[in-house]
């Protein structure tokens, strides 16, 4: 059984800081470090500590608006600090030696990349892992993606990505956990044990950076690097927490965002960087950009490059990224007194003491093993572990008169433009896949059915009609074919006609979410609509494989196709793992962890919401002079925590220890669940608490704690949630971090919105 409160999603303690050069490890004392650091700053010029600051991109693998070049003169002029998407673990062992045997010192070099949900084994996306509720799960996916890019070179990844998001249409809702802060905060713990292992003395443990900090799921109209505009309140307590449990869990750096906060950009910005997260939470880790940050900012207004590098460096900015910002800048600003050599040396040590705890000064060739990478890259083991994850994120959204799951028998019609696709299959920000040894949906159904069932195949229409927008939405090698729309609705219903039951693989391509993939529409793209229109017209039993990054709007799939199935995009084991599912291998045990509007309309939408003062009643659709819409209900389409099963579940009333709740006690909430249906499955049971009245105004109700079971048919468990006042402390409104006494709601049931409820008070 899998349990998680509060307590338990931030109770991991810091990792303490552990290295000495003298041996192949990390593991020594914070003393030592700091005499080791010193001692090598005492022989640094101001030059060369700048130069640790900088952080050029090299390789074959590059995003963003810019790339560096002469990366080679400037890592033995020891002009570069690091270097990141550089593929492949003899390129990089080249390049380190570089640093080590050419420039003047010999320090070292960082080598970072974008491992977001995998290496070469990719699990699904991290929206669709957080579906899973499972942490042991995603723990587990972040050790192998560490063991995988360690093994091939890499000793920093840039995950993981926390960022809340209420607001589907921004495409980078793929690469966080979704809309809740509590379920966040216990993922982000889960990944950083994952990448970082005990201490990072490994060869096999990696350094991770929790981003974007912060704020940067709240853009204004869901598009991307746009103003972020909230109270300090709002901050701390719906955006803030998974960034604070990164840092409790030992992060070792953190990216700062693109976004404004209170009117200054998050690199420059020294509330946020050295107020909060140094001085309030006790970062001890390097601070770096995203890409271009810094010289972005000169398009933010605030000042050309030499002013917004001095200003990023002394709100506690330690690493610039791409922009040459630091490199360029702040040998003069020194002199023109805009920045203290104090400030460079603070940032410089904070890089140092980095390459410190990851051991490279004891062994700078410590992740340079080019045996590994054949033996530990993508191993039939780590793809067995990817294809039993994946089965775990997908969602059943609808299942009309038991559809799914499909026999193996007869002739299966498998139609749609991501049908038979390898480069799609990993979704966004798989930088380091390798597609062409990946899947495709039409393999994996081949595979699952064997000599029991034909399956026919048609790709049935394009992914949208409009010829450009497909080229944007299909980028980096995710390209799609284009044919003659009739002729390829023609193919399909031709198929359609000798099939017992039809499979629609529609949805979005993996580039249709993700970074700069802002839609200001969320509807199924036209083409696949009228492809899925056509389909259900043939009476044929059909069911909906839906590919998305992103919650989307199905309002019309809902009422019209009988099964939808949401697989999102389950990585390199995708197609298996689909099949596990839709041939009933597997029962679907997947969650919703970002709630799904009826219309784009309704965005900003979260279960967590707040009252209004003249809130809709319950059971009501419309009434005059309440907050609501004339065109739709406040209803969602499918909300927070929502996910069907082969099999039902029936819970019963909640049973409280006791109705009170003292300041330094603690009381238990139970339910028992029971497996009524026909299958062994798994069961997400979800806490809800809601504070009825406080000295601030607070959520409908906030998750406050979860369990993932597994219930053979017909058997019962007892789930237990213990309920403590550190559970129900709240930031008030001079951000003071407290619980106040008075009654509150107490919800459980298996999502948001069916739930049972008691009450207790709080003396």
């Amino acid at each position: 059984m899998k349990k998680y409160t509060l307590l338990a999603a931030l109770a991991f303690s810091a990792l303490t800081v552990t290295a000495t050069p003298k041996e192949n490890t990390s593991q020594g004392n914070p003393q030592e470090m700091d005499k080791f650091i010193t001692e090598l700053m005492g022989k640094m010029t101001l030059h060369e500590k700048i130069g640790q600051l900088n952080l050029p991109v090299t390789g074959n693998i590059v995003t963003g608006q810019a790339k560096s070049s002469d990366v080679a003169g400037k890592i033995r002029n020891g002009e570069v600090g690091g270097l990141f998407n550089l593929k492949g673990v003899k390129n990089i062992r080249e390049v380190q030696k570089l640093a080590v045997e050419n420039s003047r010192l010999g320090i070292p070099l960082l080598f970072g990349m974008d491992v977001i949900h995998g290496y070469e084994t990719v699990f699904p996306i991290p929206l669709a892992l957080s579906c899973s509720w499972d942490m042991e799960a995603i723990e587990k996916s972040a050790r192998i993606a560490a063991i995988e890019s360690s093994a091939d070179g890499i000793c920093w990844t840039f995950s993981p990505m926390v960022d809340i998001c209420r607001d589907a249409r921004w495409g980078r809702v793929s690469e966080g956990n979704g809309e809740d802060p509590f379920l966040g905060s216990a993922i982000a713990q889960a990944m950083i044990r994952g990448y970082q292992g005990k201490d990072m003395s490994a060869n096999n443990e990696i350094m991770a950076c929790v981003k974007h900090f912060a704020l940067y799921g709240a853009g204004e109209a869901g598009r991307d690097y746009n103003t972020v505009d909230m109270s300090r309140n709002r901050m701390f307590n719906e955006y803030f927490p998974p960034y604070k449990a990164a840092v409790e869990a030992g992060v070792g750096s953190a990216m700062t965002s693109f976004n404004e906060i209170d009117g200054v950009p998050a690199t420059a910005n020294h509330w946020l960087l050295t107020d909060v997260l140094r001085n309030q939470w006790g970062f001890d880790g390097f601070v770096v950009t995203d890409y271009t940050a810094i010289s972005e900012m000169i398009d933010h207004g605030i000042g050309d490059l030499q002013e917004v590098s001095a200003r990023a460096l002394t709100a506690g900015t330690d690493m610039d990224m791409v922009a040459d910002g630091f490199i360029g800048t702040l040998e003069k600003s020194l002199k023109e007194g805009k920045v203290t050599e104090a400030d460079i040396d603070k940032a410089c040590r904070r890089i140092l003491e980095a390459k410190y705890k990851l051991g490279l000064f004891a062994n700078p060739y410590k992740y340079c093993d080019v045996k590994r990478a054949e033996k530990e890259v993508f191993t039939p083991e780590h793809r067995s572990i990817a294809r039993q994850i994946a089965t775990e994120t997908f969602v059943l959204l609808k299942n009309q008169d038991n559809l799914l799951p499909l026999q193996r028998k007869g002739n299966i019609a498998l139609i749609g433009p991501l049908a038979n696709t390898r480069a799609n299959m990993p979704g966004t920000w798989s930088v380091a896949a390798t597609a062409d040894r990946y899947s495709t949906l039409l393999e994996g159904f081949k595979n699952a059915v064997g000599s029991k069932a034909n399956i026919l195949y048609a790709q049935g229409s394009n992914l949208m009609y409009d010829a450009d927008y497909q080229t944007r939405a299909t980028m980096f090698g995710r390209e799609l074919p284009r044919g003659n729309d009739q002729e390829l609705l023609d193919e399909a219903l031709k198929v359609a006609a000798q099939a017992d039951v039809i499979v629609a693989a529609l949805g979005e391509s993996s580039e249709m979410s993700g970074e700069s993939s802002s839609r200001s529409e969320l509807e199924m793209p036209d083409a696949q609509r009228h492809l899925l229109e056509a389909l259900l017209k043939t009476g044929k039993p059909v069911v909906l494989v839906l590919f998305s990054g992103r919650p989307v709007v199905l309002t019309w799939e809902d009422k019209h196709v009988p099964a939808i199935l949401n697989v999102w995009f389950g990585g390199s084991e995708a197609a298996d793992a689909i099949a596990d599912v839709v041939f009933g291998d597997v029962c679907p045990s997947g969650k919703l962890t970002t709630t799904f509007p009826q219309n784009v309309g309704q965005l900003p939408m979260a279960y967590n919401h707040k009252n209004t003062g003249r809130p809709l009643k319950e059971g009501k659709w419309f009434e005059k002079f309440r907050s609501n819409y004339l065109d739709v209900s406040n209803d969602p389409l499918y909300p927070f925590g929502y996910g069907l099963s082969y099999t039902t579940f029936q819970y019963s009333d909640i049973t409280l220890s006791s109705k009170q709740l003292n300041a330094d006690g603690k009381l238990t909430a139970s339910v028992t669940v029971t497996n009524t249906g026909n299958y062994d499955a798994d069961e997400i049971v979800q806490l809800y608490i809601r504070d009825l009245v406080g000295s601030i105004t607070r959520p409908v109700k906030e998750l406050k704690g979860f369990e993932r079971i597994h219930l053979k048919k017909g058997e019962s468990k007892q789930v237990t949630f213990t309920i403590t006042p550190e559970l129900l402390k709240f930031y008030n409104y001079d951000i003071q971090y407290v619980y106040e006494p008075g009654e509150f709601h107490v919800m459980i049931g298996p999502n948001s919105r069916d739930v049972k409820t008691t009450s207790f008070e709080l003396k």
